[in-house]
């Protein structure tokens, strides 16, 4: 695989522990990084970068660049992408693309504008998860679908001191796990017509506990899937990750990245009765008290990376259709509107 020469705008959780790690798991080259307090940390990870301390100075260096990679807070990702773009450089974003709907159409006009060199980091597509429920679906073990139900609950009674608690214009938990929820949801079951959302602050300035129910449009003649999605901070007993209900049976999921859960005792029984030679489970085939383990598709986040290099070097389209991205932000948004109001929003 060709080897890009790679810039990072932020080296913080999501710049060194999930961007950088993936690079080199993805053998790519991070030449470059800006980062004002974290230089020991970039000369650690790649001896030879140069530790820049803005996105000027990095920009003067876009003739021996292939890529950038915005990992700044969300509320800095518009003029970081904008620049990038403007100096020529294919732009890879973290999500949310922007912090509206609004703002991040601009973001894709410029793109367009600059050839469509924009693409944005939703690597949930590429989870264990989403790839084997997307196989679930495809072999119709559950019929017609009606429900889907996925959560992202911790239980963080002593909330971190960052940005993204603190910042309720552009940190928080609908704009940070929404995007992925929303995104997700989105890719299984299609566009969204209506939204319906509670927001609350219970522990930090941004919000932190979130709720949304997503009505899909229909399909086959039949109602669209209704999605209720969940995410929040303060949640002492989280629910089972995922839940997919059809006419034919459910596809159960119980717990996801090692977060503590009630549910998990499903998956620890099974693992430990698990042979030699026996597939990895994702998840459930359930009816009532029958139930039965899937098989955990191939795939990871590296491959988005892989996505990314084959777009670059080869051309095509990108790994994620920014305009996804802002079809994501337009639920987001009508999520603001939907708790502010109390009432069903519809999207047009």
């Amino acid at each position: 695989m060709d080897s890009l020469r790679v810039g990072i705008i932020g080296y913080g959780g999501a710049g060194r522990g999930i961007h950088s790690r993936l690079l080199r798991e993805a053998h790519q080259r991070v030449t470059h990084v800006v980062t004002r307090s974290r230089a020991a940390e970039v000369h650690h990870d790649w001896p030879h970068a140069n530790v820049l301390p803005d996105v000027h100075s990095l920009l003067a260096h876009a003739s021996v660049l292939d890529l950038v990679v915005v990992a700044s807070p969300t509320g800095e990702h518009a003029a970081h992408v904008r620049a990038a773009l403007d100096a020529g450089l294919h732009v890879l974003v973290d999500k949310p693309l922007a912090t509206s709907a609004a703002e991040g159409q601009a973001l894709v006009d410029a793109a367009l504008h600059a050839g469509g060199r924009l693409t944005v980091f939703q690597n949930r597509r590429w989870d264990h998860e989403q790839l084997t429920l997307q196989a679930v679906l495809a072999s119709g073990e559950l019929g017609n679908v009606h429900r889907f139900e996925r959560r992202w609950e911790r239980f963080r009674p002593v909330p971190q001191d960052r940005w993204k608690e603190n910042d309720p214009r552009s940190g928080g938990l609908l704009l940070d796990l929404g995007a992925h929820l929303v995104d997700s949801s989105v890719q299984l079951f299609g566009p969204v017509v209506s939204v319906y959302a509670e927001l609350a602050s219970r522990t930090t300035a941004a919000v932190d506990d979130v709720f949304l129910a997503l009505t899909h449009h229909a399909q086959g003649g039949r109602p669209g899937v209704v999605s209720h999605l969940q995410a929040g901070a303060l949640v002492g007993a989280p629910g089972p990750r995922t839940r997919v209900l059809g006419d034919r049976g459910a596809y159960l999921v119980t717990s996801f990245e090692g977060e503590p859960t009630p549910f998990s005792v499903l998956d620890d029984a099974y693992e430990e009765g698990r042979r030699p030679g026996e597939p990895e489970h994702e998840g459930w085939i359930v009816r009532g008290s029958e139930r039965h383990p899937v098989p955990r598709a191939h795939g990871g986040h590296v491959d988005l990376y892989r996505a990314v290099v084959r777009w670059i070097v080869d051309g095509g389209p990108p790994p994620v259709d920014p305009a996804d991205a802002v079809r994501t932000a337009r639920v987001l948004d009508a999520a603001l509107q939907s708790a502010q109001q109390g009432q069903v929003v519809p999207l047009h």
